[in-house]
């Protein structure tokens, strides 16, 4: 995972997602998505480029593993981090708590794939987060549906996760054609 540049957040939580929503399926998953590659580091872009395939493959469900993926990638996120570190967060005003709930969340998205980031910008009083370089919107085709939902799950349940009221949601995906996928904010 490391050598390929694959987060293991990305790879457990994708896993994760799959014993719970495709637990017939999970035999199948793990011949890419095995407890020893998960174990020791060794799963790269390829195998995870094919579950992400094969998961396009069953139809809806695909939307399902990929949100439950991104809220345990947050939830994982959050609780490694130190006591201190979740409990300076939450004790920060609103709009500065806003603004390091995002970085966090930048953060992870660096950390599930090196060839991902996220630019966040505030305008007119609404949050976008640009995900450049998503690994689940690197498809040959035309998506009907944004693939990227991950990355909203993760950026909702973050915000949920440090009190914040608010959810996001894609608005432009690389795999529909766009020219990155644009995640956009609401808190309320």
């Amino acid at each position: 995972m490391t050598e390929a540049g694959i987060g293991r957040v990305l790879v457990a939580s994708l896993h994760q997602a799959i014993a719970d929503v495709l637990p017939n399926r999970l035999d199948f998953y793990e011949n890419w998505l095995n407890p020893w590659g998960l174990l020791h580091g060794t799963i790269g872009l390829a195998p995870l480029n094919a579950v992400l395939s094969f998961l396009r493959l069953e139809g809806d469900v695909y939307q399902e593993v990929t949100q439950r993926a991104g809220r345990y990638a947050a939830e994982w996120t959050v609780a490694s981090q130190a006591p201190t570190t979740r409990m300076a967060i939450r004790a920060l005003p609103r709009p500065l708590r806003v603004r390091a709930v995002l970085r966090v969340a930048r953060r992870t998205v660096r950390a599930s794939y090196v060839g991902s980031r996220a630019l966040v910008k505030q305008r007119q009083g609404e949050w976008r987060v640009d995900i450049r370089g998503s690994i689940f919107c690197g498809t040959r085709d035309s998506a009907p549906q944004p693939l990227c939902r991950f990355y909203a799950a993760a950026l909702s349940r973050f915000l949920e996760l440090y009190g914040l009221a608010g959810a996001a949601r894609p608005r432009e995906c690389r795999a529909m054609g766009d020219a990155s996928c644009v995640m956009t904010l609401t808190l309320e």
